[in-house]
């Protein structure tokens, strides 16, 4: 009697296991699953990076290392008398993020003028202290050809650690006031909000000068020219 006691209790024991499991339930100390969900809880989806914000274009979007601003901006044609800024270096600043190494100067030349007479015109780079560190050979050649962005070659490409530098340009020669232009923002003279020098966004220095100098006391940076409409070229680096 005793044996078969053991064998009806065992017994009755699998058949309340079996309706536990038909009735969706797990193991004992287990939560209940809904019926017809799968062993496996599938896993939580991933969570997506924060935010799409649009950063706008960049330098290395269009295969440059960095620029004065993006170039669509760039709208505005300036230009000026060859008295007015022949001999003079007019100078726009630019801030680097992370170092580079510099070996051209693209400018936004705008429009030409097929009877200039050009000469002893450079492009170069000063860096915070007025040390001239990059210049171009004359550039008179590019500026009486094709009105396009072009890149103009540095002597020799120089290592530019981060910070601030000034490209400058230097015109002699005659043309006409509106006919050799070059491609600028339109912010005029409120580009320089905020800044006096020898921190100018945009200025000149010197008068009668045929080539840049090594070296220029940025302190004496003048807006009187820049007043008059000539506006800040747009530069790009590569």
């Amino acid at each position: 009697m005793r044996t078969r006691t053991t064998t009806v209790t065992t017994g009755a024991v699998a058949a309340l296991a079996a309706l536990f499991v038909l009735a969706g339930c797990g193991t004992p100390g287990e939560s209940p699953r809904p019926a017809g969900s799968s062993a496996a809880a599938s896993p939580a989806p991933a969570q997506q990076a924060g935010g799409s914000g649009y950063e706008g274009p960049r330098p290395q979007d269009q295969n440059l290392l960095a620029w004065t601003g993006d170039p669509n901006d760039a709208g505005h044609v300036t230009a000026q008398s060859a008295a007015g800024v022949g001999g003079r270096v007019t100078l726009v600043r630019i801030v680097l993020r992370e170092q580079i190494t510099w070996s051209n100067i693209w400018l936004g030349l705008a429009g030409v003028d097929p009877g200039a007479q050009l000469v002893n015109c450079y492009l170069g780079v000063y860096d915070a202290n007025g040390r001239l560190v990059g210049s171009t050979a004359d550039i008179s050649p590019q500026l009486m050809t094709d009105a396009v962005a072009k890149p103009l070659p540095l002597g020799k490409p120089f290592t530019a650690a981060p910070g601030t530098y000034f490209i400058a340009l230097l015109l002699n020669g005659n043309w006409a006031t509106n006919a050799l232009t070059l491609k600028a923002t339109g912010a005029g003279i409120s580009v320089n909000a905020g800044l006096m020098p020898p921190q100018l966004r945009y200025s000149t220095l010197l008068t009668g000068q045929t080539s840049l100098p090594p070296t220029v006391n940025l302190a004496d940076q003048s807006t009187s020219t820049i007043n008059t409409g000539w506006a800040s070229q747009w530069y790009g680096i590569s």
